[in-house]
C-alpha cells in the first residue's frame, strides 16, 4: 500500500530509503526500530500524548490474547471475505490491500493478516497503540497519523478499508477505497458491556454508535449489508476493568470504588458491524 508525505500542502507519495520514507520533495520520516512510521506533524497534534494512552492499548491488547475478540474477528474475516467475493481486487495486485482506520494496538488486522494473504497496512494516531502494533505483528504496514482530516493513503488504493470503533473523514475514506472496494464499518452496540456500564458508568444502555456513523458516511457509501456479533463471557474483575478501559475510558474519579468492588461476572460483549459500498 502506498503512503503519502503528511506535509501541509504536499501529500507526494513515499518511497523507502534504508531507513527512512521519502517524498520527491524531500520530506523525510525515520522508520522505528520496531518498524513503523510517524507521519504525524506538529499541526496534528491536539496534545503531547494524541491518541489512546499506554493503559487503554495495552488494555485492549490483553482482551485479545485472552480471546473476548475472536467472535469480532470472525466477522471481519466473513466481511472480508464477502467484500472480495462480490467486488474482487485488482488482478494486477499480487494481495488484497486491507487499510485500518483507527486500528489501535493491531490485535484485529494482525489476526485478518494471519488469517488470509493481505497487504495489511493499519493507522492510528497513538504511538504506544502503533508501537504495541509493531512488534507483534511485523509483517503489516503501521503507521502514525492523524487520520481526521487526511488519510496518508494513495488514492483508490485500498480494496478493503476497516472502521472499527473509530471515525474519519468520509470524503478521504471515499477517496482511498477503490471503486470496486469496500468499507466495512463496525462499532459497540447498544447493549455492549450493558453489565458493567450499569455497575461501574450507572447506565446500562448506549447510543447506536454504528448509526451516528453510517449517516456520516452516507453521501459517500451506500449500505450493502450489516449485522450485529454478540456473545456473553465470563470476565473476573481484572478483565472487567480492561473491557471498560479498552472501550469506554475506564472509569471517573467518582466511581473507582463500584470498579474496585467487581468481582466475577458474566457480560455481552456485543458489535454492531456493516459493510458499504462507495456510491
Amino acid at each position: 500500500m502506498h503512503l503519502l508525505c503528511t506535509v501541509r500542502g504536499c501529500a507526494q507519495p513515499l518511497a523507502r530509503e534504508e531507513r527512512r520514507l521519502v517524498c520527491p520533495r524531500g520530506h523525510s520520516y525515520d522508520v522505528a526500530r520496531s518498524g513503523y512510521v510517524n507521519l504525524l506533524q506538529p499541526h496534528d497534534r491536539r496534545s503531547a500524548a494524541p491518541g489512546d494512552a499506554p493503559a487503554a492499548a495495552e488494555a485492549r491488547r490483553r482482551l485479545y490474547d485472552a480471546g473476548h475478540g475472536a467472535p469480532l474477528v470472525a466477522e471481519l474475516l466473513r466481511q472480508v471475505d464477502a467484500s472480495l467475493a462480490d467486488a474482487g481486487s485488482d488482478p494486477a495486485r499480487e494481495r488484497p490491500r486491507v487499510l485500518d482506520v483507527g486500528c489501535g494496538e493491531g490485535s484485529l488486522l494482525g489476526a485478518l493478516a494471519a488469517a488470509r494473504t493481505l497487504d495489511a497496512c493499519g493507522v492510528d494516531l497513538s504511538r504506544p497503540a502503533i508501537e504495541l502494533a509493531a512488534r507483534r505483528f511485523t509483517a503489516v504496514t503501521w503507521a502514525i497519523a492523524n487520520v481526521d482530516r487526511f488519510l496518508p493513503v494513495a488514492s483508490a488504493d485500498a480494496d478493503i478499508v476497516l472502521l472499527v470503533s473509530a471515525r474519519a473523514d468520509a470524503g478521504e475514506l471515499r477517496r482511498v477505497v477503490a471503486a470496486t472496494g469496500r468499507l466495512i464499518v463496525a462499532a459497540p452496540a447498544s447493549d455492549d458491556l450493558a453489565e458493567l456500564r450499569a455497575a461501574v458508568l450507572g447506565e446500562a444502555s448506549a447510543s447506536d454508535r454504528l448509526e451516528r456513523t453510517l449517516a456520516e458516511l452516507a453521501s459517500r457509501f451506500e449500505i450493502e449489508a450489516r449485522t450485529t456479533v454478540r456473545h456473553r463471557a465470563t470476565l473476573d474483575a481484572t478483565a472487567a476493568r480492561d473491557a471498560l478501559a479498552a472501550t469506554y475510558r475506564g472509569a471517573r474519579r467518582s466511581q473507582q470504588a463500584r470498579l474496585a468492588a467487581l468481582g466475577e461476572g458474566i457480560v455481552t460483549m456485543s458489535f454492531d458491524v456493516a459493510r458499504l459500498q462507495p456510491r
